[in-house]
């Protein structure tokens, strides 16, 4: 039952909390259970759905901004950081170092972490407003976007999402065992997540092996028989969606060798006085590793090399081939295009050829895609987006978004930390000229966690998270790795609660 008023919601939590007299005494006091003051105070109150780096970032800039805000990020999983966990690559370490900032912040006396509660499901968007004085909606985009072609649900088609969830131990994607048995994979879209792939796709099993990646997908790597990997776009060099230090890991990659078409870059050595300098330099860079000749060093140690990966500019798929029987893939058929326009706004336009590529695996990585969460909560199905004005959802007084459900799934870490600021600031806005009323009392999580507790639903804190992670950590000493991730919501919730 939706409950549509705060009457109502004291109605139920008096019902569901009858014969709990003592803790209702307390939280009349003033007290909740964890000692921290209750709804009485009219500290304003704020619930942050999701606790990936969009969801942390605008609690962080929260807490700063306001010295009375209390915030509670809510998580659909037991374990928190999403991305950061389970997108990054394995052999970027470094990138996870914004987890050590979003500790902190979870542990703040003013900010509390529930994981194991998936909104829309356990609680409602309705239910979040009544409790909170402002929801902010940071849940990302864990949609995969479709190709839309003949064969796409082929064994042996994956998207990107799926494929870096199964190699980071993200538990939905545990079952995912793609099978590496081929000689050539393709990689659909030539953005970092496309390079993050196929660079672990031909990596050496000796860099992995130190990685925090899991052990069931080393052990798939480690027995692949893939040895090319050629990384399709649809425009041109000029338009790539990589960035430079991608590319130069790929170019400098151990054991592989580039591999290029000369023709896709007609014209461009012509262009690069035009073109941004953060363009020019990646432009160069492709350049110089197409078409120059390398130096000796560089000669030898390509020609030792036994994998082959490579850029392919001016390709649309249309179809995916299947074998004989239509029991997996066997090549992907791709129209030829040509570009019209230029910079960032150019388009690919179909020239009527097209051209068959042989291969076993096909991994689709362009773009992922938020989805809805609630009947409540406006949605762009068009741009897969919260319809919002910096971070103001249009026609939702007291809701928020930050992130990709914002901003569509563009930009790296930074990107997300600027734009959850800018959420952030919003809000505080809002709470400083009176837009937002936060003068009344609200209950907040003490509300919420009552209202999970009478539906099943036990959330993981932060400290429960700590186990885990401690267990984590422990495991991959063993096997000298920075952590081996639990793989099922079952086994970190019997830790959580050990």
């Amino acid at each position: 039952m939706r409950v549509r008023n705060a009457k109502l919601l004291f109605s139920e939590l008096k019902l569901w909390t009858s014969g709990r007299s003592s803790w209702m005494n307390r939280l009349h006091d003033g007290v909740s259970r964890c000692g921290k003051a209750s709804f009485s105070s009219c500290s304003p109150k704020v619930c942050v759905v999701g606790s990936g780096p969009a969801g942390f970032y605008t609690a962080q800039h929260l807490i700063k901004a306001r010295q009375d805000a209390e915030v509670d990020i809510l998580e659909r999983l037991p374990v928190p950081f999403g991305l950061v966990r389970f997108g990054v690559a394995p052999d970027h370490p470094e990138v996870k170092n914004v987890i050590n900032t979003f500790t902190q912040t979870a542990q703040h006396p003013r900010c509390s972490f529930y994981g194991n509660v998936n909104v829309g499901k356990d609680v409602s968007i309705g239910e979040l407003q009544q409790a909170y004085h402002a929801v902010v909606l940071s849940y990302g985009a864990e949609g995969n976007r479709s190709m839309g072609v003949p064969g796409e649900d082929l064994p042996g088609v994956y998207s990107a999402k799926d494929f870096v969830g199964w190699y980071n131990g993200l538990p939905s994607c545990r079952e995912l065992q793609p099978d590496l048995s081929c000689e050539t994979a393709v990689i659909l879209g030539q953005g970092n997540v496309a390079l993050d792939v196929a660079r672990v796709l031909l990596s050496p099993i000796n860099i992995l092996k130190n990685t925090d990646i899991t052990q069931p997908a080393l052990d798939s790597l480690a027995k692949s028989r893939i040895r090319r990997v050629l990384i399709v776009g649809r425009r041109g060099p000029v338009q790539v969606a990589c960035t430079i230090k991608e590319l130069r890991e790929m170019v400098n990659l151990p054991g592989t060798t580039p591999e290029m078409v000369a023709a896709d870059f007609q014209g461009v050595a012509e262009a690069l006085k035009d073109l941004p300098r953060p363009r020019k330099r990646l432009t160069e860079l492709m350049l110089k590793t197409a078409l120059e000749t390398p130096g000796e060093k560089e000669q030898e140690r390509r020609s030792k090399a036994s994998r082959v990966w490579g850029l392919r500019f001016f390709r649309s798929p249309i179809e995916v081939l299947s074998d004989p029987g239509h029991h997996k893939v066997a090549g992907i058929r791709l129209a030829v295009n040509r570009v019209e326009g230029s910079g960032e706004g150019a388009r690919a336009v179909l020239t009527g050829k097209v051209e068959e590529v042989s291969c076993g695996l096909v991994i689709s990585s362009i773009g992922y895609r938020s989805l809805p969460i609630d009947p409540l909560v406006p949605f762009d199905s068009h741009k897969a987006i919260i319809p919002n004005t910096v971070g103001r959802v249009h026609q939702a007084p007291g809701l928020y978004c930050s992130g990709w459900v914002k901003t569509g799934p563009t930009g790296v870490i930074a990107t997300t930390m600027n734009n959850s600021f800018d959420t952030a600031r919003s809000l505080v806005e809002d709470m400083d000229s009176g837009s937002l009323d936060v003068s009344s009392a609200k209950p907040g999580s003490q509300f919420i966690t009552a209202l999970l507790e009478n539906r099943g639903v036990k959330p993981v804190t932060f400290s429960d998270w700590e186990k885990i992670n401690s267990v984590e950590v422990r495991r991959g000493e063993v096997n000298g790795k920075p952590r081996e991730k639990v793989l099922t919501v079952e086994e970190m919730l019997q830790l959580a609660r050990a």
